[in-house]
């Protein structure tokens, strides 16, 4: 039924039917809140968007607000959490549909959260899941190109993630808290929304900093931190958290403690540890710009990025190699990004293996093959195979080698043609195959 009156309303006129659609997932929105009870008025509540970053961010104001005392909630990419009890998120969905979000945030009022973080993304604005939650607080991390062919272009993706802010403009709550980037080219636009408190962060913040493949150190109002986390795009990442918090009146010897304790971000840059003499990694990365920071950051060199931050590091010459395993994150969409995404595998790389990843109902062949056009220099692999193409790029690595796996992250299925799906975890099969390996 509801594929046949997709298929009428796709024969509707173009206005016609976006109208038609648009106010379709307003009326749903508005009926969720209404079947909850409004619950996001009886919380404090952070939204994050952005291009990259998003979950991580998410993630360690998480860690901040429990730090500090409160009971906190948040929905995302990665998973669903309310205090201690999390569970994954496995509907291939960042920003879930509007029934279950309200009705998650009315599950954490119930169970007596104070405050929920919520991963918002570009998609769930064009299905306005984002209205009718009455925010205290946005974060935006950054925008690069994503999801052209859906929106139509950069501007109007970009017009998709700032039309959540403008839903912390029509938020009753106060202060409205608006947090940005300021190093990013849109930061200014999203900082220029009606709020009571405007708080830009930029990593001249930071500054003296230096990041390595395992910690990100900084000094922040006076104090220096340890993030361990790797990269400078993990401290990119703590610099929005910590700002946000400290916008709220999170006090600083609490975020401190929660900066600086260890945590797995799962399918962000994480290892994977089997005994192996190598490192190996899961990291979500499926953007030209994501991909290029995680082989920045996983490459050998001791001293990758001092501030002030040196030019990028040209082609090979680290201390050890790099082994990638790559595809193109969802057939039909941000085709151009292929040959981008192979272009930088062939310039960072040591050895590039090119696999399937979720081609939907393209031909995977086809994705991997406008992957490989990146190439000039390397000659890159092809094991269609995903286990296959992983296990290959564990058994080549030597003592002191990174093998790094992306694309996928956390994601728990392999999405095929037809609406099939392959139960999928990039994490738990290199645990398989290095267990083969090394006992």
């Amino acid at each position: 039924m509801k594929n046949l009156l997709r298929n009428l309303l796709e024969k509707l006129p173009e206005p016609l039917y976006r109208g038609l659609f648009s106010a379709y997932h307003f009326a749903l929105s508005f009926v969720g809140a209404l079947r909850y009870g409004f619950p996001s008025r009886r919380l404090c509540v952070i939204a994050v968007t952005g291009t990259k970053g998003k979950s991580s961010v998410v993630e360690i104001i998480r860690a901040i607000l429990t730090e500090a005392g409160n009971k906190t909630a948040s929905a995302g990419t990665i998973n669903f959490c309310i205090g201690d009890e999390c569970r994954p998120n496995k509907y291939k969905m960042t920003m879930i549909g509007r029934f279950f979000l309200q009705k998650f945030l009315r599950e954490a009022v119930n169970k007596g959260a104070t405050h929920a973080v919520i991963e918002m993304t570009s998609e769930g604005a064009i299905q306005h899941r984002h209205r009718f939650i009455d925010l205290d607080a946005l974060v935006f991390t950054n925008l690069a190109p994503e999801h052209l062919e859906r929106h139509g272009g950069l501007e109007q993706y970009a017009a998709a993630k700032l039309s959540i802010a403008w839903q912390l403009e029509r938020s009753c709550k106060r202060p409205r808290i608006i947090v940005a980037n300021a190093d990013d080219a849109y930061g200014r636009a999203f900082l220029a929304v009606k709020a009571e408190i405007r708080a830009p962060f930029s990593l001249k913040d930071a500054e003296p900093y230096h990041t390595d493949d395992k910690s990100a150190q900084f000094s922040w109002r006076g104090d220096r931190f340890t993030a361990p986390l790797p990269g400078l795009f993990s401290l990119k990442n703590v610099l929005a958290a910590i700002t946000v918090c400290d916008a709220l009146g999170v006090p600083k010897e609490a975020i401190q403690r929660a900066v600086e304790t260890p945590r797995v971000i799962p399918g962000r840059a994480e290892r994977v540890e089997c005994g192996q003499d190598f490192t190996v990694i899961v990291d979500y990365a499926h953007t030209p710009d994501s991909l290029r920071a995680l082989y920045e950051t996983f490459g050998g060199n001791p001293d990758l990025h001092p501030s002030p931050q040196p030019s990028p590091r040209e082609g090979r010459g680290g201390n050890h190699r790099r082994i990638c395993v790559l595809g193109s994150t969802g057939g039909g969409r941000d085709t151009w990004k292929r040959p981008a995404m192979g272009a930088i595998a062939d310039e960072m790389g040591d050895i590039a293996i090119l696999t399937d990843e979720d081609p939907y109902d393209e031909n995977p062949e086809e994705i991997v093959e406008a992957i490989a056009t990146g190439f000039t220099h390397l000659t890159p692999i092809i094991i269609m195979d995903r286990r296959q193409a992983i296990a290959a790029a564990l058994k080549e690595a030597k003592t002191g080698d990174y093998v790094l796996i992306s694309g996928k992250g956390t994601d728990p299925y392999i999405m095929k043609a037809g609406g099939k799906k392959e139960v999928w975890s990039d994490k738990k099969v290199a645990e398989e195959e290095l267990r083969k390996l090394f006992g």
